[in-house]
C-alpha cells in the first residue's frame, strides 16, 4: 500500500478532459451546482482526474471495469462498475481507502483537497438501503420508549445518511464517540 501513496504523482496522467471523453469515459452532471460554472469545471476536473488515478490502478492491478464520473449536489463522484467485491472489501475497508488515496492523488495534481465521493459495484447505494432499514427500525424504538438510541458505529458516510433521515422523520440525532466508535445517538426533537 505504501507503493501506491509513495506512486501517486507519477499516476496522475497529464491527460486532458477531450481526450478522456474520446475514449469513452461518461461524464455525467446530474446536479446543478450551487456554484458559477466555473466552480461545476473545477469539480467535474476533480472527478476526472481521480477517474484517471483510479484507471491507472486498475491497469496495475490487471482489473476491469468501467468507470463513471458526474457531479451531484456540489461534490464530484467516481463509480467503478465491476464484479466482486475485490475493490469493497469487508464493510467497505478497501473502498474508502481507494477513496482517499483519489482526493489525495486530486490535491497532489490540482493542488486543492476534493470532497470527491467514490462508489464500487454499488456498494453504497446497498449501504444506504441497509442504514435506511436500520434507521427505520431506530426511530420505531424511539418513538415508542421516548429513550434516546444509540446506532452502531459507522464511517462519516454512513453517518451523514442516518442524520439526513432522522432529520426528514423531524427528530435530532447527533454523533459520539471518537475515531472507529464514532456513532449517530438519535433522540426525540429538542
Amino acid at each position: 500500500m505504501s507503493e501506491i501513496v509513495e506512486g501517486v504523482e507519477e499516476l496522475v496522467p497529464e491527460e486532458s478532459l477531450e481526450s478522456q471523453e474520446s475514449r469513452g469515459r461518461g461524464v455525467r452532471q446530474d446536479a446543478p451546482s450551487s456554484e458559477p460554472g466555473q466552480e461545476m469545471d473545477a469539480l467535474t476536473l476533480e472527478g476526472e482526474t481521480a477517474a484517471d488515478y483510479l484507471e491507472e490502478l486498475m491497469d496495475i492491478v490487471d482489473m476491469d471495469g468501467d468507470i463513471d464520473t458526474f457531479v451531484e449536489a456540489g461534490r464530484p463522484h467516481v463509480s467503478i462498475i465491476t464484479e466482486g467485491n475485490q475493490l469493497v472489501g469487508a464493510d467497505g475497508e478497501v473502498l474508502e481507502a481507494l477513496q482517499e488515496l483519489s482526493r489525495l492523488a486530486v490535491l497532489t495534481k490540482l493542488g486543492r483537497h476534493s470532497r470527491l465521493m467514490l462508489d464500487i459495484a454499488g456498494h453504497r447505494d446497498k449501504r444506504k438501503a441497509e442504514i435506511g432499514e436500520i434507521v427505520a427500525t431506530a426511530v420505531a424504538e424511539l418513538r415508542e420508549s421516548g429513550e434516546p438510541v444509540s446506532l452502531p458505529a459507522m464511517n462519516p458516510f454512513e453517518r451523514k445518511i442516518v442524520h439526513d433521515a432522522v432529520a426528514a422523520e423531524g427528530l435530532y440525532s447527533e454523533s459520539e464517540g471518537q475515531d472507529a466508535k464514532r456513532h449517530v445517538v438519535i433522540r426525540l426533537a429538542q
